[in-house]
């Protein structure tokens, strides 16, 4: 069984979305963050993998009230790299295996996960990565938990990130290399991730519904930009 965590920050006790938000506004932000989330723990919860969690960056009882429907896990202290590994410690210890997935990616497809899952239920150690077109990653998954020290390595929000995760973690077993999604970080990723999520196949129902809102916000910000140009 292939546990799935999906990492959060929650609005107004974290920063979301920071170099998004200098550009579009906080507000803006946060939404995106929201919606995109739930779009991706529906796709999750489709999947047939196995039990599906929020990973929630802060330890107040206001993030718990915010993150609902699905069991929460606390990604504790330190940096990326450190708290990714709590996670997957505790869901490899659980349930066999786990993928850890980004909020940012919501055209990810039920599908895809139960690729994921299907490979890492092999008894021998298996790993996967889903490249991110930014050069990071939307997905890890393994059976076997890393060593901290693999996970802390490297740097992360790096264009190399992809790259250097994999070379950390190389030698702990086979590799499914999963299909690239762009993480919406920036006001100029919005195109690919609206261009990902019209070509999906079959897109759950807040997928459909997130692709409807984004459409509506480029329209809106064409609108505007034009109506700066004729003044």
């Amino acid at each position: 069984m292939t546990a799935i965590a999906i990492f959060v920050k929650t609005p107004g006790l974290s920063p979301v979305k920071t170099r998004l938000a200098a550009v579009s506004g906080q507000a803006w932000a946060e939404r995106w963050h929201a919606k995109a989330a739930w779009a991706v723990a529906e796709a999750a919860s489709a999947a047939a993998a196995g039990p599906v969690y929020w990973a929630v960056a802060e330890s107040q009882a206001e993030a718990r009230a915010c993150w609902t429907e699905l069991p929460v896990l606390e990604q504790g202290n330190g940096g990326l790299g450190d708290r990714m590994s709590r996670v997957m410690d505790s869901l490899v210890h659980l349930h066999g295996s786990a993928l850890l997935l980004g909020a940012d990616a919501p055209q990810v497809s039920p599908a895809c996960l139960e690729q994921a899952a299907a490979w890492l239920s092999a008894p021998d150690p298996r790993l996967c990565l889903g490249p991110a077109r930014d050069g990071g990653f939307w997905t890890f998954g393994a059976n076997r938990a890393p060593d901290r020290k693999r996970w802390t390595s490297v740097r992360y929000s790096q264009h190399s990130t992809s790259t250097d995760f994999r070379q950390a973690m190389q030698d702990l077993g086979q590799w499914l290399t999963l299909p690239s999604l762009t993480d919406l970080d920036r006001a100029e990723d919005l195109a690919a991730v609206i261009n990902e999520l019209a070509a999906m196949n079959q897109p759950q129902p807040r997928q459909r519904a997130l692709l409807a809102w984004l459409r509506q916000q480029a329209l809106s910000a064409n609108a505007d930009t034009a109506s700066i140009q004729k003044c």
